[in-house]
């Protein structure tokens, strides 16, 4: 493992924990970085997890969800004894776990934050979820997972939304872009309005779910 050993990977050699590490040609034009970990590995994505970084009532939070779901941030809010969710900037989600967009590990992080793991994880003998870093993937039993990271376990994940455009064309959406659909087609009067949606700031922090993930093209941090 010389040359490949990240934050995450060291912090679960010092605690003990057994893991394997998988690594795979991370392509950068790729922006859906748990779909590519999933292919490049012939893993369903049920078992490939994704790490989001929110704000309950203000602190930062980690949830931990399937690549292919979305995470609920109410029952985020819930799981963390909270009244409102919305997902974090991606410059403060780098700053507080040390990591980059597209390789945030819920492992090892910078500022130790609080994890859920969505109780789906408990299906599976191993789950997968980043190791740090873009193309590396951490494989380990889901009980050593919410050991290593302190979490707590709750239902986090939904299924993906139908994205707007493909909605209206009769198709199902983008299913790695759904945090910033709404799932719903306008009529063809108001088109020119769903090319431009008005958004609020909660919404908006909302959409950025896969921000953390890559996806976002307004930034891609690396």
């Amino acid at each position: 493992m010389a040359g490949r050993g990240t934050t995450a990977t060291l912090a679960l050699e010092r605690a003990g924990i057994p893991f394997t590490l998988h690594e795979y040609a991370h392509d950068p034009r790729n922006e859906s970085y748990g779909t590519e970990a999933s292919e490049a590995l012939g893993v369903s994505p049920d078992r490939v997890f994704k790490t989001l970084v929110a704000e309950v009532d203000g602190a930062l939070v980690t949830g931990v969800v399937p690549v292919e779901g979305q995470l609920d941030l109410k029952a985020l809010a819930a799981a963390c004894g909270g009244k409102k969710a919305a997902m974090a900037q991606v410059a403060a989600a780098e700053r507080a776990t040390g990591y980059v967009a597209g390789g945030i590990s819920p492992v090892g992080q910078r500022k130790r934050l609080r994890v859920v793991v969505d109780a789906s994880a408990l299906e599976f003998a191993t789950v997968f979820c980043s190791a740090g870093r873009r193309g590396l993937e951490i494989e380990l039993a889901p009980a050593d997972l919410v050991r290593a990271t302190g979490a707590t376990v709750a239902g986090l994940g939904r299924p993906p939304r139908l994205s707007r455009v493909k909605h209206e064309a009769g198709d199902i959406g983008d299913r790695h872009r759904q945090g910033t659909d709404t799932g719903h087609a306008y009529d063809r009067t108001r088109r020119a309005e769903t090319r431009h949606p008005r958004r609020d700031p909660a919404r908006q922090r909302q959409g950025q779910q896969h921000d953390h993930e890559g996806h976002a093209r307004s930034r891609r941090p690396g």
